[in-house]
């Protein structure tokens, strides 16, 4: 009987096993539906424009090269994309997104991203900490300054030249000038920095606001981003403006006779950072991605399109050092990203009411 039992037992085994029986787990080993090396594809939303080229036609094919990985790019303005991750968090369809710094830290305010440092992201520590937006809460990949820019031969001819952010603010341009509204983060650090010029700052955007009404008198309008200024200034409608180095840096090379301008009163840093979603079931690959995005590798590639590299070492190259260069002596400075974020709104009512009925009334 027990022989019997015994080759009953035995065929049972073997039946099992012919049908796909999983095997017992060794000590130690853990079961897992979603191993990293299952994933495929990434799903990565960020900015449009460079933003988007750089990953999708550059960073993407060489990290599936490496990793086999496919990275889906879905293409929005900072503020959409803060959007789409808080409708989607408790289903994430975006495994990574690309906030501007204040997005960054509205973000991790409301809990929809999780921390990114040097324990889960090992090259954070050869990061060059002026262009991490808030700590903790993500990585800077795309480095840039939001500065002043000119038009070389028409500031060559007339002898001008901008000393400090209250030059931008003159009747001698004649309304030929592309500023942009303050719902735009040029125009917002533009607003920042006129107050520093005169006294105030982030903690007293008193003196910025005149100063503001005043750039709005010599102004035709204000535009709302920056697909609408970049025409501006390639048709030579505009000598002056406010914008990110990187778009600077673009225009110049492609044959636009512009240059960035450091003021004394210092330019902001900031950059487009890479932030990992709360929640989303691939979190390992995900940040190996972000990892490899400030790798030296990576950031040599972002350099290449115009973006400041954040990796310590690491410079921008030869082709953009005449028009957005940065030397030792100029001076720059990195925001205080939590309080721009909680002054924002009341800035913006500000400048709505204040600010915007100013627009041209100085013009003759």
């Amino acid at each position: 009987m027990k022989k019997a039992i015994t080759v009953i037992s035995i065929m049972l085994l073997l039946m099992l096993t012919a049908c796909g029986a999983p095997t017992p787990q060794k000590a130690g080993e853990t079961a897992s539906t979603d191993k990293k090396e299952d994933v495929k594809t990434l799903t990565v939303a960020g900015n449009g424009g460079v933003i988007e080229r750089t990953i999708r036609d550059v960073i993407a094919p060489k990290y599936k090269e490496k990793t086999g990985v496919t990275i889906n790019y879905v293409p929005g303005l900072s503020g959409e994309i803060l959007s789409k991750v808080e409708l989607q968090k408790s289903a994430p369809q975006i495994d990574v997104a690309f906030f501007v710094p204040t997005d960054v830290f509205r973000a991790a305010d409301k809990e929809l991203t999780e921390t990114v440092d040097e324990s889960n992201v090992p090259n954070m520590k050869s990061v060059k900490t002026d262009f991490i937006a808030v700590e903790g809460a993500g990585a800077p990949v795309f480095g840039l300054a939001i500065a002043p820019a000119y038009n070389t031969e028409a500031f060559e001819k007339n002898g001008w030249a901008i000393k400090s952010w209250n030059d931008l603010v003159s009747e001698k341009y004649n309304g030929r000038t592309a500023f942009v509204d303050i719902t735009n983060d040029w125009g917002f650090n533009t607003l920042n920095a006129l107050a520093m010029a005169n006294g105030g700052g982030t903690d007293n955007v008193d003196p910025g606001m005149e100063k503001a009404k005043e750039l709005a008198g010599y102004s035709t309008t204000f535009y709302k981003n920056s697909t609408q200024v970049m025409p501006a200034i390639q048709q030579g409608a505009a000598d002056i403006t406010v914008m990110g180095s990187y778009v600077i840096g673009e225009l110049a090379l492609s044959g636009i006779p512009i240059k960035m301008a450091v003021p004394e009163e210092g330019i902001p840093l900031q950059s487009f950072s890479a932030t990992l979603v709360k929640n989303t079931p691939k979190e390992e690959a995900a940040l190996e991605f972000i990892d490899y995005l400030i790798s030296d590798e990576a950031q040599e590639l972002v350099a290449e399109q115009g973006f400041y590299p954040v990796a310590e070492g690491l410079e921008l190259p030869e082709k953009y050092q005449e028009s957005i260069g940065l030397k030792e002596s100029d001076a720059t400075f990195k925001p205080d990203v939590p309080k721009f974020a909680e002054v924002r709104a009341e800035w913006s009512d500000r400048w709505n009411k204040e600010v915007v009925p100013e627009i041209g009334k100085l013009l003759k």
